[in-house]
């Protein structure tokens, strides 16, 4: 069994006294793991970083054996943030995330695009928070748990959505809410295409898919709690001192 393809780092661990078990995102093979031969040594250290964009070759004697990496650098990523702590932070959630949530061995190409593109945002040093949320937002939606902020869920309407129902996932406006209103999520205007995602909304937008990903995803995948990583980038993008505030 063999193939090549091109994608995404998201975690490394040594695997004996030289080699190392590495995971990849690709967008024909999904999260795949394989060894890497001498990928604990030094020469290939620099390489192997969460977020770096490789090309690969995949080999096993069947298709259903953890198989052998060969690797190729096509791009770091994580060189080029070392000094942003908040840019390492989103790498290493995005990472996580798609580790913790993805199945094995199953392609979702459009997620790997949308992946990429944010991954190099934020290796660019380009404003990339609201790219993020849109992100959590879309693995969500890929992986059978999307929100529908396209109409109130009480009225039909389309105007003046302010709430998410915590339960059902449907956006809902300021007058249907009523006297629910305390019991609903708020729902940021820059999820909405309505404005950069600063100061409380940035954190609202966080708690938001925050709670999906908690509540709805995590049961699903045995009751995990969600990666540390991701809850220390939404702590970080939630201080007042990181918004500005």
């Amino acid at each position: 069994m063999e193939w090549q393809d091109q994608g995404v780092l998201l975690a490394m661990r040594k695997h004996g006294e030289t080699a190392a078990i590495i995971e990849m995102f690709t967008p024909s093979h999904g999260r795949h793991a394989g060894v890497v031969r001498g990928g604990g040594g030094r020469r290939l250290a620099p390489i192997l970083q969460p977020g770096a964009q490789l090309s690969v070759t995949w080999r096993a004697r069947l298709e259903d054996h953890l198989g052998a990496f060969t690797v190729e650098p096509v791009r770091a990523r994580a060189p080029m943030i070392l000094g942003d702590r908040t840019a390492l932070a989103g790498l290493s959630a995005i990472c996580a995330l798609l580790s913790f949530a993805l199945p094995e061995r199953e392609a979702h190409p459009t997620l790997y695009s949308g992946t990429e593109a944010l991954l190099d945002l934020i290796s660019q040093g380009a404003p990339w928070p609201v790219a993020y949320l849109r992100w959590e937002l879309g693995l969500l939606e890929e992986l059978g748990y999307g929100l529908d902020l396209t109409r109130c869920a009480v009225t039909g309407g389309h105007d003046d959505l302010a709430y998410v129902s915590p339960r059902t996932g449907r956006a809902v406006s300021r007058n249907g809410a009523g006297e629910w209103a305390p019991r609903l999520l708020p729902l940021p205007a820059c999820l909405m295409g309505q404005g950069p995602a600063e100061g409380a909304e940035l954190a609202a937008g966080l708690a938001l898919t925050g709670h999906f990903l908690e509540h709805r995803l995590a049961p699903a995948l045995g009751d995990r709690p969600l990666p540390a990583a991701r809850h220390r980038l939404a702590d970080l993008l939630s201080r007042p001192m990181m918004r500005g505030e």
